[in-house]
């Protein structure tokens, strides 16, 4: 037998979080803690299917006038609209304007690959591999990814975490904006930064937006975590919808993985605001080709949910009560974590605990406290001292903040 064609493929590197979750999986110490992995979990442990959620699948499945036919290329138009409004808000004047469009995706990563591969083609010309596209250091892997293999050539970083001060570089990053070349594109994060969990405050946002103004510089923001971040769906848009406010194009990627618990359901939804309807249209145009070679047109479970919820007044408050729920007990968790660690007297500040916001929350812990907590206590994390605090319950919390002093206090 010749050999395999396929021989030369090296092994990929496994996905970090995954792996992470594989190796707490085969752990069979009873006090593990699973820290790393990026979704909701109840004070149990446990996944939650919010109870809207469940409502509308039952609305659904008793809905005889439903089918499985293909939905359009660009997606559900009611979901397209409603997720573009609760993005930019009710009174949205872009959305007045007529000058605001979408398309459904597979999830945040899908809507900022269908960006990625438009702007790679469209944006100010045409095959734009050269311009410049800044991520922030650190950010979600997938950002870098996602525009690497759509294309791009020139991925930098621009600075966010000031790890001295466990908070936001901002002078550092206005400076990489005012060095930046013209027209290069920005990912920024609408709120809940992942993995810091450090946001701009509006006064700080409203620098940022006058720089990129100046510079002519294009935000993509990658917006995950709307209501859950803060528990107001508003304030958590509050970066976008200013941008918005100031004139500016911009696209938007949205994922309801998070605040509708929808994680497998892969929904997401790319909103493009643009300075007129025509602009806009033609964008989506050349979207709607881009999706036909990539999924040809989107699932439609997930989407119905999403619109059903959001296009009904009743259904929509349910909804943003079961984010506010969600958000609270992320707000708790940090509250008890950081009066935990500094009763016990660990080395350190951690009132960058409670002032990160989100999902995750960046410790401080360096790769040797990292590998300690996993090895020695059985906690789980990411080398980059990055937690979930939904991984946080009132039964480890007492666990987890001892072990933190220890290995905040015998490693350094």
């Amino acid at each position: 037998m010749a050999a395999s064609i396929f021989a030369a493929v090296p092994r990929a590197p496994p996905v970090a979080v995954f792996k992470l979750t594989a190796d707490f999986r085969e752990d069979g110490d009873s006090r593990k803690v699973n820290l790393g992995v990026g979704a909701y979990r109840t004070d149990e442990g446990q996944p939650w299917v919010l109870p809207v959620v469940k409502k509308v699948e039952q609305m659904i499945a008793n809905d005889n006038s439903l089918n499985h036919e293909y939905l359009p290329i660009l997606g559900l138009p009611e979901f397209r609209a409603n997720a573009s409004r609760i993005a930019l808000g009710d009174d949205s004047p872009a959305i007045k304007e007529n000058r605001v469009g979408s398309v459904q995706s597979l999830g945040g990563t899908g809507a900022l690959r269908i960006g990625a591969e438009f702007l790679r083609r469209w944006y100010n010309g045409n095959n734009n591999t050269a311009t410049p596209v800044y991520v922030s250091a650190p950010s979600w892997e997938n950002h870098n990814s996602v525009f690497m293999d759509a294309g791009f050539k020139d991925i930098r970083t621009y600075h966010y975490w000031d790890a001295a001060k466990r908070g936001l570089d901002l002078q550092g990053l206005l400076n990489d904006m005012e060095s930046a070349p013209e027209f290069s594109i920005f990912i920024l994060h609408a709120c809940a930064h992942n993995p810091t969990g450090t946001d701009p405050t509006p006064e700080q946002w409203k620098q940022i937006a006058a720089v990129m103004k100046r510079r002519s510089l294009f935000p993509f923001f990658d917006s995950a975590y709307q209501g859950f971040a803060s528990g107001s769906l508003d304030k958590d848009a509050w970066a976008v919808r200013y941008f918005v406010s100031e004139g500016f194009e911009l696209f938007c990627a949205q994922s309801f993985s998070k605040n509708f618990g929808l994680y497998n359901e892969r929904v997401g939804n790319l909103t493009v605001v643009g300075k007129d309807a025509d602009n806009v249209q033609r964008v989506l145009s050349q979207m709607e080709k881009i999706v036909r070679t990539t999924w040809s047109n989107p699932p439609s479970q997930g989407a119905r949910i999403v619109a059903t919820t959001l296009s009904s007044p009743q259904l929509f408050d349910e909804w943003k009560g079961n984010v506010k729920t969600m958000a609270d007990r992320v707000l708790l968790m940090r509250s008890e974590l950081r009066s935990r660690l500094e009763a016990l007297g660990t080395p350190g500040t951690w009132n960058h605990i409670t002032e990160q916001i989100g999902m995750f929350s960046f410790t401080g812990l360096n790769p040797k406290q990292v590998e300690y907590m996993i090895k020695e206590k059985h906690i789980y994390l990411m080398a980059s001292g990055r937690i979930n605090m939904c991984g946080l319950t009132t039964k480890n919390l007492d666990y987890v903040a001892k072990s933190i002093h220890e290995a905040v206090t015998k490693i350094q």
